[in-house]
């Protein structure tokens, strides 16, 4: 064996072992109040998964975060703290579409485990996550009727871009179809293409189903030019406005604030970012 690889392996392996001694130490000292880490929400995943709720091919996640602590076990807390590193339970909020239903989930990442588990039956639905409005964005172009509107309009697909809105509130109603709206723009040589809509179509897509429910060309419009659109600074020539005048400030005894983690401290206030 070579004794100077040896010799690197092992400050090599002294130098990850006390980088994840220290990664583990740091997480036992953490705020009651810090946001989930990614390794927590993975964890929340995972356990979700693991669940009933693992074999449905249309389970997505729409919202993963802390289930804080009431305010008065967070001050007890507070109050012990420097003595007692250690942090409450860790507790998440998950809310998850599974089978056409919401559901929301209350997940112990400490001991691994569902607390509970309620579908919601209230009005509303959970806001769309990355992963459908890819996919929803996606079915025009797979659409004929869509594909006859652009070249209507003497386009080329390729310099159209379609992205997702919500349909709206209308008040509170008994849940029907989770649905959304798709709009479309032109790009071309402009990366600003909400300046260049295809005005007169309409597409509307059921969330739960993946397809177009509703289409409608009711109109062609002329679609805007893309001259003096692009609001990058390399497709503007100078000079680009006033300069501004020099600031500067000036601490001569120091910063009057401490951060710490998520927590911000100053003169005799504390306060926390979740």
């Amino acid at each position: 064996m070579n004794p100077q690889l040896s010799s690197s392996s092992f400050l090599v392996f002294v130098f990850v072992f006390v980088f994840l001694h220290s990664l583990k130490v740091a997480s036992s000292y953490c705020h009651p109040l810090d946001p989930l880490t990614p390794s927590e929400i993975s964890v929340v995943s995972n356990i979700i998964k693991s669940s009933h709720l693992g074999s449905s091919k249309s389970l997505s996640f729409h919202y993963v975060g802390l289930d804080e602590l009431d305010k008065p076990d967070v001050l007890a807390w507070a109050s012990t703290h420097r003595w007692n590193k250690a942090s409450p339970p860790r507790r998440a909020f998950a809310i998850v579409r599974s089978e056409k239903k919401t559901h929301e989930i209350y997940v112990d990442i400490t001991n691994h485990s569902i607390v509970s588990d309620k579908v919601y039956e209230g009005f509303g639905y959970p806001m769309m996550n990355f992963e459908e409005q890819v996919a929803a964005s996606a079915l025009p172009f797979d659409y004929p009727p869509f594909v006859e509107s652009v070249k209507k309009r003497g386009l080329e697909p390729e310099d159209v871009v379609c992205t997702t809105f919500s349909v709206g509130w209308f008040g509170e109603r008994k849940q029907g179809r989770r649905l959304l709206k798709i709009l479309c723009f032109l790009t071309g040589d402009t990366v600003n293409f909400y300046a260049r809509p295809l005005e007169g179509v309409t597409v509307v897509v059921d969330l739960d189903a993946m397809e177009i429910v509703e289409y409608e060309d009711r109109m062609v419009v002329p679609v805007p030019g893309s001259t003096g659109t692009d609001y990058r600074a390399a497709k503007q020539k100078p000079p680009l406005g006033p300069r501004t005048k020099p600031g500067i400030i000036v601490q001569p005894e120091g910063k009057g604030f401490e951060v710490d983690g998520h927590t911000i401290r100053w003169v005799n206030w504390e306060f926390h970012l979740g």
